[in-house]
This record gives C-alpha cells, structure tokens and sequence, in this order.
C-alpha cells in the first residue's frame, strides 16, 4: 500500500532570497508496502459424501400397481347368469335364422343359393375375426369408448394367453352374444330370404364362437374333445400351430381366429402392413406391432400355482 506525504516548505524571512521567480515547493514522496495479515485459515473438515435416498419399497407399490394373472378359480372367469342369459339369447336369433333359411329353401325349392350363401358367410367370418383382432390388438387402450374393455382383455390376453383355457364357456362368449342378438334378432323379424337367413345364421354364429374357436387353439391336444382336434386339423377351425405363431414376436401375423384360411394370405400380401401404413400416414395413428415388446405384451409361462388342483 503506498502512502503519499507532502511537505510544503515556504520561504521565512531569515532565507528570503531576492528573486522574481515564484517560491519552490518541494514535495517528497515516501513510498512504504505494507502487507494485510492472513487471517487464520479455517480447519479443514471432509464431510462424508451425500447418500442417494433410495424410495421405500411401500412407496413402490403405492405407485406402481402390480398386475397379476387371474388364479384358476378367480370369479373373472366364472360364467354368471348374465352371461349365460346373453349366450342364451345369441343361440337363439341365430338358430332362428337358420331355421328360416331351411323352411324357406325347402319351401321354393331352393338349397344351392343359402348353401353358398352360409359358406361364404364363414368364410367373411374369419376375415372379419382377423380385421378386428388385428384393430384392437394395434390400437387404442382401456380408455377408449365402446372398444375399451375388449382392447385391455386382449392385451392381458397377451401376457397370459393360457388364461382363455380357463374361461368359462358363457364368460368368453357373452359380449359377441350381445352383439349379435342386437344384429341378428331384427334381421329374423323382418326377413324371410333363404339366402340372407343363410348367410346371417352361419356369419353370425361363426362370430360368437369364434373366442371358443380360439380358446381350443390355446389347448392342449390331449385335453381337447377328438372332433375338435380333427375340423383343426382339416383346416376348418383355427389350428393350434397356426395361431401359436401369432403370440411369437413380431406379434403381428395370424390374426384370424375362426378357421384361419386367410391367415396366409393377408400375412403374404403385408395387408394389415399396408393399413398400418395408411392409418399412420393419414392420421398418424402408429400400431403397437411397430414397438419393441414391453412387459405388458410379452408373455409369461403358466406357473405350477397357476394349475387347477387335481
């Protein structure tokens, strides 16, 4: 630090020297460095490093819900009488349609045309069966009207595909029995073509069985009755290997469950690719099939706690 001192010194008479000039200042500068002493330097403390707080597994399960498959005797897959009576009611308008398109055939005399018709009506059946497992297994969720309920049981259908072995037999048909006495019961009332009847009897009944159709080809072959096992191996029901191959990565093949004849085809052809590809571009709608499998979707193996008791 500099400090700066001025001495002023003026001239007294005793010194005055006789001159025209302006009296001298002299100005001395004494410079001095003083240095600040350092404080006393603070102890030196190591602190131990900040531990990660880990959330406590109660905390866990508050916020992660654990989803579980259905045991063998869970009350989700026991039929009620809700069921049974929606079950009831589907049988009945198709058995009625049919009924009608036999007394009316054989009353003009015409059996090729509803023949034709009710084979084609099973035919568009499978198709149909594909066309929808294919939308719900793609799209929406739990959330979305109407489709909702069934788009989630799909999805747990998935994850443990063996569970449809364990249903019930109204419990896996009732909703398609609800849909289809709504269809079928005003086309019965008003309708008296043999070859609409035929159509509407076998299109229809091929629809609402179709989950039955596809919980035999989750079966095993010992377990299931013998004609069962015979129409899937002549092609006429959906075939155990046929349909194992759609719960086998990329999940997005085989998806119809009634006799799978157009399985092949639609696979071959990439048409579900192609609608998949039109849905996204137009409305930017992106398929479930396009992402890697998450827990959610991929399967897991039927446990020995998971058997029925014998």
């Amino acid at each position: 630090m500099a400090i700066l001192t001025q001495t002023k010194f003026l001239p007294s008479p005793k010194n005055q020297v006789q001159t025209s000039h302006s009296p001298i200042l002299r100005t001395s500068v004494h410079c001095s460095t003083t240095t600040k002493a350092n404080p006393t330097p603070e102890r030196l403390v190591i602190k131990p490093p900040l531990q990660r707080l880990e959330p406590s597994p109660a905390l866990l399960t508050d916020t992660h819900t654990t989803i579980r498959p259905p045991q063998p005797n869970d009350p989700s897959l026991q039929s009620t009488w809700f069921h049974r009576t929606w079950v009831a009611s589907g049988c009945t308008t198709v058995l009625v349609s049919l009924a009608k398109s036999i007394t009316c055939a054989a009353d003009s005399h015409i059996w090729l045309e509803p023949i034709l018709a009710a084979l084609v009506g099973y035919v568009l059946a499978d198709l149909g069966s594909g066309v929808y497992h294919w939308g719900i297994d793609n799209y929406g969720d739990a959330s979305t009207p109407i489709f909702g309920v069934q788009i989630e049981a799909f999805q747990g259908h998935h994850k443990w595909p063996w569970t449809i072995t364990k249903r019930q037999f109204a419990n896996n048909l009732h909703a398609l029995a609800r849909v289809v006495t709504f269809i079928v019961l005003p086309i019965d009332l008003v309708c008296d073509d043999p070859v609409v009847n035929g159509f509407v009897a076998v299109c229809s009944g091929s629809i609402m069985f179709s989950q039955q159709f596809h919980a035999w080809a989750h079966g095993t072959k010992s377990r299931l009755p013998p004609l069962v096992v015979a129409l899937q191996d002549l092609g006429v029901l959906v075939s155990r290997s046929q349909h194992a191959a759609h719960h086998r990565q990329p999940y997005n093949n085989n998806y119809c469950i009634v006799s799978g004849i157009w399985n092949e085809l639609l696979d071959q052809h990439k048409v579900f690719e192609a609608l998949e590809m039109v849905l996204y571009f137009n409305l930017g709608l992106r398929p479930r099939s396009w992402s890697e499998p998450s827990s959610e979707w991929t399967e897991e193996i039927e446990t020995a706690s998971q058997l029925p008791a014998q």
